[in-house]
């Protein structure tokens, strides 16, 4: 029998702790790896007396308010209607506790205002909420709300972070723990090119495989601040919410607000447990057609082939081009509707332009179709340019309206999707499109930040359409783009089934790119494309074969024109088609792990415990002589049979001259024990600058 009230939560890896304490709330007492709690003391008997403090201390809150004795970060701040901040004093408390949740109610009866904070278990992590209601005869303005109100394991030493622009997407950022406080914030209206809003906490001696971890990632398209600040407990405290417009969110008598979610991963297993908790809790909230993801097909997308300078002949040529190459999905990208022969003109006019398609776009689709391809189409429909006959009949319909200045990006405005006629307006336009021609793709896009700010209400009013348009074509399936990998998050994730990564497919630039997307987010909803050479972002030529494995990894495509290839680029490519769908069975859907070697070596491998596929690659050279073995930690504890698929990278001095045994793994898969592969490591063939090579591992 515990001194202490505990109420606990558990997965495979964690356990959330929290006492109720005898005087009313609830104190945290562990969130982090997986135990056996025991017998613990109360909370109160563990706070000693120390200098310029309450004679009574205060134990961690789960809930934290001002003006309680806790001096860290409030968890909620409410206004009354005349700006009078409501001074929270919460003195009722209520608890219920299932095997897959602990629901916490805590209550202020004087002011009217309850709330209720949600752990729950989500796939094999843990996911938190919060939620407010107004339970008085008065309006209650909320001003901010976090999701979540996190301890950090005391052993934390660094912190994970990433920021980005566009075409340059999720740059790590590795920092110490802070000494007083550190926090991301976007403000741009979606969730920003430094992809979602998230961390990953590392403890001491935390690597890629082992070691405690934590990772924190807030379910939400718009605006968010993530906060870890060091309290003078002697702990790190992690908050996260959305941020709102001041005054946008009302709670009328009765009136409720739940804040975003925040997906908790905690694992003993490094950065690839966290990532793997992440993956599943992301997998559990994707709707798929039918209810089961269906092997990604292979897509050509018009974009880089022709940018706007396309019409129904050559649409048809092009899509007979990939056809013969076995493209399976093809994705008529900007350019199709009225007024559009460039960004300048003709967003929010989403009608088919009848000189490029007289007859509409279902004679395009029904060719697509006849190749045994499907037909997909970009959109935006969030957007619209100030030349359009949307502009010309409804300027009040954008952000910026009532007389405020509309500063234009991509020389376009962002429409209000807070008011119900646009989205109304917008979902009858996607209807008919949807309903006139075979599609079942649509490339959803949103090419700049809101100025002015719409506030999280721009947010649930997208939110709002796209779960119209799902629920009316529950066949097409869509991707999130913006202007790249600018909205790539979980709480888009609920309506989406793949985000375009990044608009620069510069191979090397997408090695430490799709590493990255992978902290969070599964590889079969990253779109990864084989680009033209020189790239098109970066003018950088790569080997084709390098620009297909780095594809390979992800939900994998072709941007560029099939027909404007040579004949041995044709097979190339073809061939890479054909690889992709012989192994996507193994790169989606199951594990994904991450290491490094020494002198450049980056290595990942996808799989389903039994089986994998392995990434080897190298940007720069080395200055070794010779590559040392590459020791696998997942490989250990049964054997493998192991081959070596593919090598890629421009033809170099040292192509021809791997060592025997390594070549003769190209024909015939040689036999490993798993300890050593883990503890010896993997011999490898010779990878010189801009390189790749690529296993196969299969348990024996």
């Amino acid at each position: 029998m515990s001194d202490a009230e505990l109420l606990e939560l558990h997965g495979d890896e964690w356990s959330q702790v929290i006492e109720r304490l005898p005087q009313g709330g609830f104190a945290w007492r562990h969130l982090g790896a997986r135990l056996e709690p025991g017998v613990l003391p109360a909370a109160r008997d563990l706070l000693g007396a120390t200098t310029f403090s309450l004679n009574e201390p205060l134990a961690l809150p789960v809930f934290p308010v001002a003006g309680s004795g806790w001096f860290g970060p409030s968890a909620a701040e409410l206004l009354r209607e005349d700006t009078r901040r409501i001074d929270l004093e919460l003195r009722s408390f209520s608890a219920t506790v299932t095997d897959d949740r602990v629901e916490l109610v805590c209550s202020d009866e004087r002011e009217q205002v309850s709330f209720v904070t949600r752990f729950s278990k989500l796939a094999t992590g843990l996911a938190v909420e919060t939620e407010v209601t107004n339970e008085g005869d008065d309006p209650v303005i909320l001003s901010s709300l976090a999701s979540a109100f996190l301890p950090l394991p005391p052993s934390a030493t660094h912190l994970v972070s990433w920021r980005g622009r566009h075409a340059a997407e999720f740059e790590e950022c590795v920092e110490a723990m802070p000494a007083h406080g550190w926090q991301r914030e976007t403000r741009e209206g979606m969730t920003g090119h430094g992809g979602p809003p998230a961390c990953q906490v590392l403890c001491s001696g935390c690597g890629w495989y082992s070691g405690l971890a934590l990772s924190a990632q807030l379910a939400w398209s718009g605006d968010t601040r993530i906060a870890i600040e060091r309290h003078d407990e002697g702990a790190w405290l992690l908050t996260a919410e959305a941020i709102h417009v001041p005054g946008e969110i009302r709670l009328a008598p009765g009136e409720r607000h739940r804040a975003p979610q925040l997906m908790v991963a905690i694992s003993r297993s490094g950065r690839n447990g966290i990532a793997a908790q992440q993956h599943a809790m992301v997998r559990s909230v994707v709707e798929w057609p039918n209810g089961t993801m269906r092997p990604r097909p292979v897509h050509l997308n018009s974009w880089e082939a022709c940018y706007f300078a396309h019409d129904q002949a050559r649409m048809k040529e092009l899509a007979s081009a990939a056809a013969d190459i076995g493209v399976e999905r093809f994705v008529l990208d900007d350019g199709w509707f009225d007024g559009r022969e460039g960004d300048c003109a003709g967003l929010g006019d989403w009608t088919p332009d009848q000189r490029k398609y007289p007859a509409g776009l279902a004679p395009l689709a029904e060719h697509v179709q006849a190749l045994g391809m499907e037909f997909g189409l970009w959109v935006e429909p969030e957007m619209i340019n100030p030349d359009s006959d949307l502009f010309r009949a409804h300027p009040d319909w954008v952000l910026g309206a009532n007389g405020r200045s509309k500063p234009t990006a991509r020389n376009q405005l962002v429409l209000d999707m807070r008011r119900p006629d646009v989205r109304d307006h917008l979902y009858e336009k996607l209807d008919g499109l949807l309903s006139a021609t075979p599609i079942s793709y649509l490339k959803w896009d949103h090419n700049r930040a809101h100025a002015p700010a719409g506030g999280s209400a721009q947010t649930r009013g997208t939110y709002d359409l796209l779960a119209r348009i799902r629920a009316a074509h529950p066949h097409v399936e869509i991707e999130s783009c913006a202007a790249g990998g600018g909205r790539i998050d979980a709480g888009i994730a609920r309506f989406v089934h793949r985000f375009w990564t990044s608009d620069n497919i510069d191979a090397l630039a997408r090695i430490p790119m799709q590493r990255a997307f992978t902290a969070f987010m599964p590889p079969e909803l990253m779109g990864a494309h084989v680009g033209a050479s020189p790239s098109h972002a970066t003018g950088r030529s790569q080997a084709l074969d390098l620009r297909a494995a780095i594809a390979s990894q992800g939900h994998f495509g072709i941007e560029l024109d099939p027909s404007q290839l040579d004949p041995a680029e044709r097979r190339e490519i073809a061939a890479w088609i054909d690889f992709y769908k012989n192994w996507r069975r193994l790169a989606h859907g199951g594990e994904t792990v991450l290491g490094e070697g020494p002198n450049g070596i980056l290595w990942q491998a996808q799989g389903d415990g039994s089986e994998y596929i392995l990434w080897i690659s190298r940007a720069q050279m080395s200055h070794e002589r010779r590559d040392a073995p590459l020791p696998l930690p997942f490989a250990a504890g049964r054997d493998w049979r192991v081959k070596l698929l593919e090598q890629a990278g421009r033809s170099h001095v040292l192509a021809a001259r791997n060592a025997k045994a390594i070549d003769a793994m190209k024909h015939a898969a040689r036999t490993f024990s798993g300890s050593w592969l883990a503890a010896a490591g993997l011999p490898l063939p010779a990878l010189t600058a801009e390189s790749a090579a690529i296993f196969h591992l299969e348990a024996v």
